[in-house]
């Protein structure tokens, strides 16, 4: 048996290639829309892709099911469990608990683990060239190295009211009659690692084992007092901020994404062309650059969404694809970069990438606006907006600041005020430049902190 893990650091979220050596046959779960990697991968081992399963209807990311199965022309397996609210929308089949899929030699067996969500799934797998049992588990958001998927993402993302607690309560119902109930050894590989908005503390591990977790893990501990109220309890706080864009991916991944199909290489733009399509608003520029960068001098109107790690988080928190119908022209260094930055961005549902520049040359620029720290003690702002989490403002933030974290504030803007100016700042200056610039896009006076909160603790700690 073959059992890849395929990680994007961007969104923290692993993908699994399952494969039998015996007779080729390969499937893939919670894959991920450009889906260039599973293809190599099952080439890599002579194997072809007969199958493409999920675990349950993703927030997160906007997953790739109905485009690997489309393009190796393999079946669709999602779940047909959690009731009528929480059925997809789009062909494929639907696994109940108990269902068996084969491959080859190996079997993989759905189970219904409510809690996350309702309709969630996870995977045992048996290696049956070796095994009459399962001996791994890919768990999805059920449970992660060190943690548990949260519970309140349906309130926080898809409007729901007070799902949390009812999801909390399925949440240890589906440990203690399914997780706990498998022998120590079974390893699990989890749909998430740290970094990911989908738990509080999630671990950096790729995979952990239910006896280490039965051992270990905070929730532990409650389940061995047979005390769901404390497990409640302790698992819905402190969660993190949940982005704002996570809803539009709740609904488009049970609706179905839509299918791209081969991408046309990305076109490159001269810098009059660049203009000319900015001009006649018929394009968004997208300054790909670092936020030290970007002060120095940007396009007019540009989004900041620095390349690196973050690339499809912050091209989240800052187009919404929902409202915005002008096409991403992007700051690249060549063709490959672009075109791997469209690969991030698809992975959150922004397909409207026109083409690339590699040059600022010539083009209509402005410096964004700041302000010092020693500037802002004289200085009466409209509103002075933390944009970290909600955690990170309770552990210490500027007197006087409100709180509304970067990947919500687009979509608060009524919580912002109609006229003044807005003074920003988050830990050291990156999110706050990728809030910043698409709150000025929208039309909001604001004045980056330099140097953010870092800078600002500095300044009052030498004076």
């Amino acid at each position: 048996m073959l059992l890849e893990r395929i990680y994007d650091e961007d969104l923290a979220q692993a993908s699994y290639f399952i494969g039998c050596q015996a007779t080729g046959e390969a499937m893939v779960i919670d894959a991920r829309r450009d889906v260039g990697e599973y293809f190599d991968l099952a080439a890599n081992h002579g194997m072809r892709i007969t199958k493409v399963a999920e675990t349950h209807i993703h927030a997160d990311y906007l997953s790739g099911t109905r485009e690997l199965a489309a393009a190796a022309g393999a079946e669709a397996l999602v779940s047909g469990e959690g009731g009528e609210d929480w059925q997809y929308g789009f062909d494929a089949t639907r696994l109940k608990h108990g269902d068996v899929i084969t491959l080859g030699n190996i079997r993989v067996e759905a189970r219904h683990t409510p809690g996350h969500t309702p309709e969630h799934l996870v995977f045992l797998v048996t290696d049956g060239a070796f095994s009459d049992d399962p001996g791994y588990m890919i768990s999805g958001d059920f449970v992660f190295a060190g943690d548990l998927g949260r519970p309140d993402l349906l309130d926080e993302a898809a409007g729901g009211e007070d799902t949390r607690f009812e999801g909390a309560k399925q949440l240890y119902a589906s440990l203690k009659n399914e997780f706990l109930t498998l022998p120590d050894h079974i390893l699990v590989y989890p749909g998430h690692g740290a970094g990911s908005a989908c738990g509080k503390a999630l671990g950096a591990l790729p995979a952990t084992s239910v006896g280490y977790e039965r051992a270990n893990a905070w929730w532990s501990k409650h389940l061995a007092a047979d005390d769901e109220q404390g497990f409640i309890d302790e698992l819905l706080d402190g969660q993190p901020d949940a982005h704002a864009y996570f809803g539009r991916m709740k609904r488009e991944n049970r609706d179905g994404p839509a299918v791209l199909g081969p991408l046309s290489p990305l076109k490159a733009f001269t810098s009059d062309q660049v203009r000319s399509a900015l001009e006649e608003n018929r394009a968004i520029f997208v300054d790909t650059r670092t936020n030290d960068e970007v002060k120095k001098g940007t396009v007019l109107g540009a989004l900041n969404i620095p390349a690196g790690g973050k690339f499809a988080s912050f091209g989240a928190w800052a187009y919404d694809p929902e409202t915005e119908t002008q096409p991403l022209i992007l700051l690249a260094e060549d063709q490959d970069q672009a075109e791997t930055i469209r690969d991030h961005l698809m992975r959150v549902g922004i397909d409207r990438v026109k083409g690339y520049t590699i040059s600022l040359a010539d083009l209509p620029k402005i410096q964004p606006a700041t302000i010092t720290p020693a500037e802002l003690e004289d200085f009466e702002p409209a509103l002075l907006l933390d944009v970290r989490n909600k955690s990170e403002h309770a552990a210490g933030h500027i007197p006087g600041s409100k709180q509304l974290s970067a990947g919500r504030v687009l979509w608060h803007r009524d919580q912002l005020p109609k006229s003044g100016p807005i003074v920003t700042y988050c830990q050291s200056g990156t999110r706050n430049s990728v809030a910043a610039s698409a709150l000025r896009r929208q039309g909001h006076d604001v004045r980056e902190l330099v140097g953010s909160y870092a800078g600002w603790s500095e300044y009052k700690h030498s004076n």
